[in-house]
């Protein structure tokens, strides 16, 4: 597993050491700079992931830190730190291309958040996405295929990527949306400019306004600041508005304003704000249907399908899932660091007949696990057998699951003498998906971690927060990681 690498700049030494120490128990690499003329010479000499720059330095400014920083990596994402005094610089240095700012004193859980987004926002920025590639040379990023199918997604990558208009990609849940308008933005007029991607689905309503369009202050309740929203951040860039399909009406109808005007408000203000983005949206959902049942605008349906894209499911295109396999394979052996073991060509027989409900996205998580699992030795079709069999046995079960979800929240929702949070929810499940992650993984908290793609002083937190118990026999060699 990759380890980011944050500079830090800061002249308060105390701050910055005790900042630092923060870091490195999340898993990060971090260098430290006291001074803004240092930070850029280490900006020069290293591969960083992020940087985080105090707004007042000794020296030269933090704000021409930044400004020196943009011209040496212009996608090398930055988060401004500043005291009430220097916000609007901090809120100008956003508009130039920072990835945030905040105010000291800083939330420590809401920062390392923060930080896990912008480096997050970077590397969808900077990791390129190949296309009609190797599969077996290529680990990176990539859209695997030659069937005709992929051919035709290719073009049309290709050709819109030499154009502004506005690309609504179509295609079930994981078909790989996400990568296709990656490659579009790279392969673009805008490579140079900023990159954000929004998902829909995953902000709650109440907050996907303002982190979209931005606010002034006393907009709301809480928002003691002016802050700047993603699309007014991404001025000259490309927004990925993902899971398009699941904004509510009230924010599409601003979406639309902004595709026809080119300009947006912040909430709370008064004052037009031109932009010059461009719009990639993405959905798994039928627009058509979410039209006629008045879920979804028709006029910015056809507002964002000036080219259209769709991607098909893997089981319509098994003739790439050999390819599919092999780039996985390379690719989870050199993260996991070890030797690519190799697959049996029924394993591969085996994978290529299964239609596969959560297409690539759930062919690449269980090749993943079982490298996680089979230590080197080869991979065989019963490797596969008994999970593939579990997942064509569950369809009935996870939707009565899925019932029972539903109807706890519903109760809990309902109980008008408990004030129940987003996080409350997010937090039950949080705790039952460390419990679950653990199970799998015997206890052992290495493995569970790159299970769930998180680094292990995390893990250890969420154990500690849900005050987890382990229910399996833990190894003795495990006490030890």
């Amino acid at each position: 597993m990759k380890v980011d690498t944050i500079l830090v700049i800061d002249d308060d030494d105390q701050l910055r050491k005790s900042f630092c120490k923060l870091l490195k128990e999340e898993n990060y690499s971090v260098i430290s700079a006291a001074s803004g003329e240092a930070g850029l010479e280490i900006v020069k000499q290293n591969t960083l992931d992020l940087v985080i720059i105090d707004m007042r330095l000794p020296g030269i400014s933090g704000m021409e830190t930044f400004k020196r920083i943009k011209e040496i990596d212009s996608k090398l994402p930055a988060i401004i730190v500043t005291a009430y005094g220097t916000t609007q610089i901090a809120i100008e240095a956003t508009k130039m291309g920072a990835y945030d700012y905040v105010l000291k004193p800083f939330d420590v859980p809401e920062m390392l958040n923060l930080i896990r987004q912008a480096i997050e926002a970077g590397y969808f920025m900077r990791a390129p996405v190949e296309m009609d590639i190797s599969a077996e040379t290529h680990s990176g990023d990539a859209i695997i295929g030659q069937s005709k199918a992929m051919q035709e997604i290719y073009k049309a990558i290709g050709r819109v990527s030499q154009s502004d208009a506005t690309v609504l990609i179509r295609g079930e849940s994981g078909t790989g949306k996400e990568l296709v308008a990656r490659a579009i933005y790279q392969h673009g007029v805008r490579a140079d400019k900023p990159f954000l991607i929004i998902n829909c689905v995953a902000i709650p309503e109440t907050l996907l306004e303002s982190e979209l369009f931005g606010y002034e202050k006393g907009a709301f309740t809480g928002a003691s600041q002016k802050h700047i929203g993603k699309i007014e951040q991404a001025n000259g860039g490309t927004i990925f508005l993902d899971e398009i399909g699941d904004m509510p009406l009230s924010i599409q109808a601003k979406i639309l304003r902004l595709l026809q005007e080119k300009c947006i408000e912040r909430l709370g203000g008064g004052e037009t704000i031109p932009v010059d983005v461009r719009i990639v949206a993405a959905t798994h959902k039928n627009l058509e249907n979410a039209i006629k049942e008045e879920k979804f605008r028709e006029d910015l349906y056809f507002r964002l399908k000036v080219v259209t894209i769709n991607l098909p499911p893997l089981r319509e295109r098994r003739e790439d899932i050999p390819s599919l396999i092999s780039y996985y394979m390379t690719r989870f052996s050199r993260e996991l660091k070890i030797d690519n073991p190799g697959i049996k060509t029924e394993a591969i027989d085996r994978l290529s007949n299964y239609d596969w409900p959560g297409n690539i996205r759930e062919l690449s998580n269980l090749l993943q696990k079982v490298l996680i699992f089979n230590r080197g030795a080869p991979i065989l079709a019963t490797d596969f057998d008994q999970v593939i069999q579990q997942r064509e046995n569950q369809t009935l079960a996870e939707k009565i699951e899925l019932n029972e979800i539903r109807q706890w929240v519903h109760e809990l929702l309902s109980d008008k003498s408990k004030n129940h949070t987003f996080d409350d929810f997010m937090d039950t499940v949080s705790g039952i998906v460390i419990s679950e992650a653990l199970m799998i993984c015997n206890g052992n908290r290495s493995q569970a971690a790159k299970l769930l793609n998180i680094s292990r002083p995390t893990l250890h937190a969420k154990i500690d927060k849900h005050k987890i118990k382990l229910k399996t026999q833990i190894s003795s060699n495990d006490l030890a990681t």
